[in-house]
């Protein structure tokens, strides 16, 4: 029986745990930090061994492979020692890949990559295919596989998860862009951080799929490099594509896939903005190949905001994610959305209080949040709270001066967060008039 050893126990790491224990695996879980209780609990009910706060070299060596989760750097000692014993060490993503016939539909670029998984997912579900949603965002890819039987799945992939990649094959792969980004990871090389977004293209046959941004000068230089035997689909602002692809004419997305032309103004896409013109080309390509009717991928470019105000993504700048939770107006709705982020968070908070009791939110801000940004007449109850608990605490009274003090604590792969708590009526007439000025802020960024 092969034993099988996750490094970390978030979520990609619980689900491979999963999934390897179903596919018969001798399974060991090892995280430095702490485990979530959501996640322990999990592990404990598939009697998967774990550890937490330390890697304990002599259960992790004796392994016969090693998944890794993304966010564990390659240059750490234990990554040395396990390469030193000749232990193969690969992805969550390629792990699970293994075990489903699924087509797999997969997006990486520096920017953009979750909007345009978003939208392919949503023009997928809404033409009623069986699809699912994983990788780098949503519920893991493994645990899905393991639990779950879809036709397709729509996965965004990080180039931290693309390193652990080799078998690995996309039947549609989608390249948003290529720009310097993460090269604290790769030796300060931009053109390494390249070769490893280029492993999305890797095993790709005649019967594959690649979307490109083709006003990306970084693709098409690598492209042309490349021996390529897969179908190239270019989406431009900048040209006519004369064969199959995505451009704009007339102030209208132009695609044609198969002698089959696809048109739709730019005024009814729900993403406005150049480069939500890019990701909505992109996804509609997507939509496209298989073979989805005109009216239903027009229907879901153009209907795609209805979930306003509701851990809505609004863009993602320099690695920072920002989601409007403008919705959440009291302390529950708050107590979701803080939950359902598991990467380092700039809350912005505050506004008319209704007799707010902050304390079911104190374990929450004290192990995600790391500055609070105060936006409302009168937040005196939220700074005395959490004021010894979180050392950054900023009072702005617009949207736009909260967007631009949280940007400035904001680094790469942390989320914004605009999850008020409290109702909206000392500043805005509404939550939606408070959300859409958080929206009209970041889109100013």
């Amino acid at each position: 029986m092969k034993r099988l050893v996750v490094l970390g126990g978030g979520e990609s790491g619980t689900g491979a745990a999963i999934l390897a224990a179903k596919q018969g695996y001798t399974v060991f879980l090892s995280d430095k930090g702490s485990i979530g209780d959501s996640y322990k609990k999990v592990l404990k009910n598939h009697e998967i061994r774990f550890e937490e706060g330390q890697h304990t070299l002599s259960e992790i060596l004796n392994a016969d492979e090693i998944i890794k989760s993304p966010g564990i750097p390659d240059h750490i000692s234990l990554i040395h020692s396990i390469r030193e014993k000749k232990i193969p060490i690969i992805s969550e993503i390629e792990f699970a890949a293994r075990y489903t016939n699924a087509k797999l539909i997969c997006i990486t670029g520096s920017n953009g990559k979750t909007t345009t998984t978003l939208l392919i997912h949503h023009i997928l579900k809404n033409a009623g295919l069986n699809v699912g949603l994983a990788g780098n965002i949503g519920k893991s890819f493994a645990w899905q596989v393991a639990e779950n039987h879809f036709d397709i799945y729509v996965l965004e992939i990080s180039s931290f998860q693309l390193d652990g990649m080799f078998k690995f094959k996309a039947d549609i792969a989608i390249l948003t862009n290529i720009t310097p980004d993460h090269l604290d990871r790769y030796e300060n090389s931009f053109e390494k951080y390249t070769q490893s977004k280029l492993r999305i293209i890797q095993n790709m046959n005649s019967s594959d799929y690649l979307i490109y941004n083709a006003d990306d000068p970084v693709i098409r230089q690598e492209l042309a490099k490349q021996k390529v035997n897969f179908r190239l689909i270019p989406f431009t602002l900048k040209s006519k594509v004369e064969n199959e692809g995505a451009y704009i004419e007339s102030e209208k997305i132009n695609i044609n896939i198969n002698k089959d032309k696809f048109t739709m103004t730019l005024k009814e896409l729900a993403l406005q903005g150049k480069h939500n013109i890019y990701n909505s080309m992109a996804a509609g390509v997507a939509g496209k190949l298989q073979d989805i009717r005109n009216k239903s991928i027009k229907d879901s470019l153009a209907e795609f905001q209805n979930v306003d105000h509701r851990m809505q993504f609004v863009a993602k700048i320099g690695g920072v994610e920002y989601i409007n939770d403008s919705k959440a107006t009291n302390v529950n709705s708050t107590y979701f959305a803080l939950d359902s982020i598991k990467r380092p968070i700039i809350w912005i908070a505050g506004g008319k209080d209704k007799g707010n009791d902050y304390s079911s939110l104190d374990s929450l801000v004290s192990s995600r949040v790391k500055a609070i940004i105060c936006l409302g007449l009168d937040n005196q109850k939220i700074i005395a709270h959490f004021g010894e608990k979180i050392p950054h605490i900023v009072q702005t009274y617009s949207a736009f001066e909260a967007v631009e003090e949280a940007q400035k604590y904001a680094e790469q792969g942390d989320v914004v967060l605009l999850s008020p708590a409290c109702a909206s009526f000392d500043l805005f007439e509404d939550y939606q008039e408070r959300g859409n000025k958080f929206i009209d802020a970041v889109n100013e960024l």
